[in-house]
């Protein structure tokens, strides 16, 4: 029997191997199914779980950004309140620039008045301006005068002291002739110089006999040169009273200006009495001012405590 003849007529175990070898494919692909299932449920797994971690993270920024929402609500409900505020505030403001603009239209009436008013003192001014401009030609002229006049015064003035000056000459002449070999009696500059002890006791503004015999000498030396001097020139015999530094503690007298001046006037009143006219004579009292003499010598002293006379000019 050959060989085809016996697989015909077999009893169909033949086929076995083929099932076996078909359950053993479909086995193995239905274990990679599942190992496919199994890696995909994990890989899902492991997808799932980290979008649950994304998902937790949204909702903490869902929340995040609720918080944000809830505050810029309450600041836009604030800026709301408060643009109300500034709204109002503008209104007001509006209101208060219109009664302003009214006020403007009352003040621009008031300023063109004063306009009005300072053009008018200008044209005032400039009238005054024109007045002074006139006035200040016609004082020019008048200086010139008075210039001149000053001029021609002070010449005059110049020729009267100068004959002045020449019977002042004459009188300290005849005065020295009068008083020759006086020794308490000197001439500095201009003037007849005489010690109170010459004239008056100690602390006293009472002559003494001696005193008055010597202005007696003065006074005929006034009178007879009073009678060369023109009626024009003016002049006056001046008595100046002076004292020492030493303070005065007792007497009748507060202080060397008192009895300087009480000295001065002893005198001018014996030139009076011998008939110097009253016009023609003045004192003052100097007190311890202007000595002659530095220093607290006796000496010194003594010749500061003095009577002097001046001839001069009564203008």
């Amino acid at each position: 029997m050959s060989l085809l003849s016996r697989r015909r007529g077999g009893n169909g175990l033949e086929i076995w191997p083929g099932y076996v070898d078909a359950l053993s494919t479909l086995l193995m692909v239905t274990i990679f199914v599942l190992l496919v299932f199994v890696l995909a449920e994990a890989f899902l797994s492991a997808a799932l779980s980290g979008s649950n971690k994304t998902i937790n993270s949204l909702r903490g920024d869902v929340s995040q950004l609720a918080n944000i929402l809830s505050l810029e609500q309450t600041k836009n409900a604030a800026l709301e309140t408060k643009l109300t505020g500034l709204q109002a505030s503008l209104a007001s403001a509006r209101a208060q620039v219109a009664g302003q603009e009214q006020l403007n239209a009352t003040e621009l009436s008031q300023v063109t008045n004063l306009d009005e008013q300072i053009a008018a003192l200008r044209l005032q001014l400039d009238g005054l301006a024109a007045a002074l401009d006139a006035s200040a030609k016609k004082d020019q002229a008048q200086h010139v005068q008075i210039v001149n006049l000053g001029k021609q015064l002070n010449a005059a003035l110049a020729r009267q002291v100068q004959k002045l000056q020449q019977y002042r000459s004459d009188f300290f002449g005849e005065l020295r002739q009068a008083l020759a070999g006086q020794q308490d009696i000197k001439i500095v500059g201009d003037r007849f110089v005489f010690e109170s002890a010459v004239l008056f006791p100690s602390d006293s503004a009472e002559l003494s006999p001696e005193g008055q015999k010597k202005i007696a000498l003065v006074a005929k030396a006034i009178n007879d040169i009073a009678k060369k001097i023109p009626p024009g020139l003016h002049w006056a015999l001046s008595v100046d009273g002076f004292a020492d530094q030493a303070a005065i503690t007792s007497g009748p007298y507060k202080d060397n200006f008192d009895l300087s001046t009480a000295r001065a006037l002893a005198v001018l009143h014996v030139l009076v009495h011998d008939g110097v006219p009253k016009n023609r004579v003045i004192a003052a009292g100097f007190g311890a001012n202007h000595p002659i003499a530095q220093g607290n010598s006796a000496t010194a002293m003594a010749q500061n405590r003095r009577i002097e006379f001046r001839l001069t000019s009564a203008d």
